[in-house]
């Protein structure tokens, strides 16, 4: 029989940060069965992969109200009760058991619910750790000096029951985002690594097309949440309203995933009097729209080709934003209503890039700030390198496969000889 892996994942960063290792690990093992149960929405990051033949879905999946951020709100949290989420996460948990009895192996990537679903599953487990750093709760002062006090006592991001989880006997795999958060670990017990971080992996800007040099050029991230992605997209370009006229026309590179598509944004940019423009030649645009002195393409699955042709990012999303930054792009932030991009979100996300996504308060804060940025390069190159310092380089998911072949694929990961 073919060896086969289950992989959890909860979330849509969670999900993209799952495709690239799995990607890397079908390029090493291509016999081996990929499944993946995504723990929060559909897992439409996979889908592409499926229709490959590089992996399958498998079990209940169900779009949650708060998009799988039901921790930060009491709301969210009701929501999702309504909605089911105690029904679904028990049948997850049915089909994690009934897989943890056939004795291959599962890889978690997220936080405690894949951890714990992982545990539970009975049999060799790894995890990718990806939403924690203690780069969080060690670039100064946060808003909660408890909750900063509570982790310096730990001296790590993760908590005591999280550590046990790691440090079971099945667990054969902890990987953390940076060498800083495995040192907490480590201290406690854990034995965790820092192979890279696969968010990284794979963006590799087109080069930028020469009638678009003399723009002064914004990537525009207002994240795939619907409707919340709609509401951010609005704040953002009400924000640009407040800039004044300046000798270079402005671009802003709206790229979005899936969702929300061009025609979901069509009534929201005529609203803001914009209106439908060609398309420019060597973008991969789906649509532009202008107005004078500014012109904004949408571009579904065109981040990656776009990131590197920014200045400065106006971001209200999670994990593209940390990318932004981690190819030495500068952003500013603008939070919302959520469920996920708050304040609180904003803020820890700022602490977690050391300063280099900074955090507006209202529209009039955001414009001001924009246009310092754009008046002092030497800044948006400080702010540049923190931004690739804390994110690291890529090459991140090829670590991660060879880790997870070694670890949970190779045939003595299955006898529980393999050292920790």
């Amino acid at each position: 029989m073919a060896p086969r892996l289950l992989v959890l994942s909860n979330g849509h960063g969670e999900d993209l940060i799952a495709l690239r290792v799995l990607h890397a690990l079908h390029r090493r093992r291509p016999e081996l069965e990929i499944h993946v149960l995504p723990l929060v929405g559909e897992g439409g990051a996979f889908a592409a992969a499926e229709a490959a033949g590089e992996l399958r879905r498998v079990g209940p999946r169900r779009r949650l109200p708060s998009g799988g951020f039901s921790n930060q709100s009491l709301r969210g949290l009701l929501r999702d009760l309504a909605a089911g989420v105690l029904g679904l996460s028990w049948r997850q948990w049915r089909l994690v058991r009934r897989w943890g009895r056939g004795g291959d192996p599962v890889l978690a990537v997220g936080d405690l619910l894949p951890l714990l679903l992982a545990w539970c599953s009975g049999a060799p487990y790894g995890f990718i750790g990806t939403p924690k750093s203690d780069y969080t709760w060690r670039s100064g002062p946060g808003a909660s000096l408890l909750a900063d006090a509570y982790h310096r006592l730990k001296g790590s991001e993760w908590d005591p029951w999280e550590w046990a989880l790691m440090a079971a006997r099945h667990c054969r795999l902890v990987a953390v985002r940076d060498r800083l958060t495995a040192r907490g670990l480590r201290s406690h017990g854990v034995a965790a690594l820092a192979p890279g971080n696969p968010m990284m992996d794979g963006l590799d800007p087109d080069p930028l097309p020469p009638d678009l040099a003399r723009h002064r050029r914004l990537v525009l991230l207002a994240g795939s949440r619907m409707p919340e992605a709609l509401g951010n997209l609005e704040r953002l370009l009400t924000a640009l309203d407040g800039l004044p006229p300046a000798p270079q026309p402005w671009l802003v590179l709206a790229a979005t995933g899936s969702r929300p598509s061009p025609d979901q944004l069509a009534p929201l940019l005529r609203r803001r009097g914009l209106e439908p423009r060609p398309l420019p030649a060597g973008t991969g645009a789906a649509a532009a729209w202008g107005r004078s002195g500014l012109l904004l393409l949408v571009g579904p699955g065109c981040f990656g080709a776009w990131a590197g042709w920014g200045e400065v990012g106006l971001a209200a999303a999670g994990t593209a934003t940390e990318q932004l930054v981690g190819l030495g792009i500068p952003a500013l932030s603008l939070p919302g209503p959520g469920p996920q991009f708050k304040l609180g979100f904003a803020r820890r996300q700022s602490r977690l890039l050391g300063g280099s996504v900074g955090v507006c308060r209202s529209g009039r804060e955001l414009a001001d700030g924009l246009l310092r940025l754009l008046r002092e390069p030497q800044r948006r190159r400080r702010l540049g390198l923190i931004g690739r310092r804390r994110m690291g380089p890529p090459g991140g998911g090829e670590a991660l496969a060879a880790l997870v072949e070694a670890r949970l694929l190779a045939p003595a990961a299955a006898t529980g000889t393999v050292a920790r």
